[in-house]
């Protein structure tokens, strides 16, 4: 019996751009998939040429609200690898402290209001919270604290101000730091309890042999700084990005899909970082990975929900380790100077590993600059977890496959809009 029928989500309403799902089944079998991001060209990359190359961070953190931090890192982390200079060890902590600030809101954001009520059975975190309101809470306030974090290093939550290339404008003191440790402590506790919380939801079972993408580092959780890894032999360093991967445009998405030459997809974020590093996470993280039941790695995209939260566990671990560790120090920058040179630069936004290039030419302006963020990259692991995800679901009905599909598409919080929801289905049946 021909029994073929189309499922068209026209708009993701929220998303950092715009996006839509096209999906056409015969049967149980998936005859086409397009995961579409038709957002209208930015420009950033052509934006910042001709720029000093001072104003990376501060032109590149405007690309996210979210992930602002993200942006910055890695502008700052290419140009000094074209000055060939480091970060003095205070302020190389006071950047992996702001990195974690921002893990902090955005994964607690993600994970209690934005994944939790697909698993509780709601259509929203304020739907949620008229049963679970303190979970809600819960939520509300881990996210406060990040923002918190993220203003006293970086001078306000959003697009933060104090960063730049070579460290900061002004360095906190470490008293300052210091009055942030209730509020740390207590986020140490509650992300502990999330993932506790997390663990037990109702997972599909669902897994595929992805190839895990992240940086890493062998003395510490690869954040803000490491080389690029895989489970599959992948060991280089940024600056050799394009002899491993490719962009390629397809015709129903602005966003490149990126691949690895020669192989196909990879898998960015949580999982992939915490299989890449999980014996590098902080005690109290890797305790509570323990008694969630994910062993050295996860493969299920449902249970990114639980990689998260033990990554929120981390963050506030390795934040309240730094501020103990942290001393104020002499300058809060140090002079950099990549005029004439090339540099690559990378970091792990919380969806993922985010790269940047910049070309700089004599008179310190950007010739050249391309930034290449984890949502592209992740597009093509996307369509393929869906494609196999669907047939053995292709007897649901529509609405309840939609939101299937949708729940499976923020398995990888794309960015904090697109992990909403989807408007106007329509279902066309022959």
């Amino acid at each position: 019996m021909h029994n073929e029928r189309a499922i068209d989500v026209d708009y993701l309403s929220r998303v950092e751009g715009e996006g839509a799902l096209h999906v056409r089944l015969q049967g149980n079998e998936v005859m086409d998939l397009q995961f579409k991001i038709f957002e209208p060209p930015r420009f950033f990359e052509a934006m910042l040429e001709g720029r000093d190359f001072m104003e990376a961070p501060d032109i590149t953190s405007r690309i996210c609200g979210i992930c602002p931090v993200a942006y910055q890192t890695s502008a700052c982390n290419a140009m000094e690898s074209a000055a060939g200079v480091t970060l003095p060890h205070n302020l190389r902590l006071l950047r992996r402290l702001l990195y974690c600030g921002e893990w902090v809101e955005s994964h607690g954001l993600h994970v209690y209001l934005l994944h939790a009520p697909d698993f509780l059975g709601y259509p929203s975190g304020i739907a949620m919270a008229e049963k679970f309101p303190e979970r809600v809470e819960t939520g509300l306030r881990l996210k406060k604290i990040g923002n918190e974090l993220m203003t006293l290093i970086g001078g306000r939550e959003i697009h933060p101000i104090n960063t730049k290339v070579g460290g900061f404008y002004r360095a906190p003191t470490k008293a300052e730091l210091q009055s942030m440790k209730p509020d740390l402590e207590w986020g140490l506790e509650a992300a502990i309890d999330t993932v506790r919380w997390v663990s037990q939801f109702p997972f599909p079972e669902f897994e595929r042999e992805y190839e895990f993408v992240a940086l890493h580092s062998p003395d510490e959780y690869a954040v803000d700084q490491g080389r690029i890894v895989s489970n599959r032999g992948i060991d280089i360093a940024p600056e050799e990005w394009d002899d491993v991967f490719e962009e390629e445009h397809v015709e129903w998405s602005n966003a490149l899909h990126a691949r690895i030459k020669e192989r196909g997809s990879y898998h960015l974020g949580p999982m992939a970082r915490y299989a890449m590093n999980h014996e590098q996470l902080t005690p109290l993280a890797r305790e509570a990975a323990d008694q969630a039941g994910l062993g050295a790695e996860c493969r299920n995209p449902f249970q990114s929900i639980v990689v998260r939260s033990v990554e929120i566990v981390f963050a506030f671990e390795e934040s309240l380790r730094i501020i103990d560790e942290y001393e104020r120090p002499d300058a809060p920058a140090i002079e950099v100077n990549p005029a004439g040179e090339v540099g690559h630069g990378a970091s792990e936004a919380p969806r993922g590993l985010l790269y940047h290039r910049y070309e700089v030419d004599d008179s310190k302006a950007i010739s050249k600059a391309r930034i290449v963020p984890p949502t592209s990259q992740n597009q093509l692991s996307i369509e393929e977890d869906l494609k196999t995800y669907i047939p053995g679901r292709a007897g649901l009905e529509d609405e309840q496959l939609r939101f299937e599909l949708e729940q499976a598409i923020r398995n990888y919080d794309p960015c904090i809009s697109c992990a909403t929801h989807f408007l106007d289905l329509t279902v066309e049946r022959d």
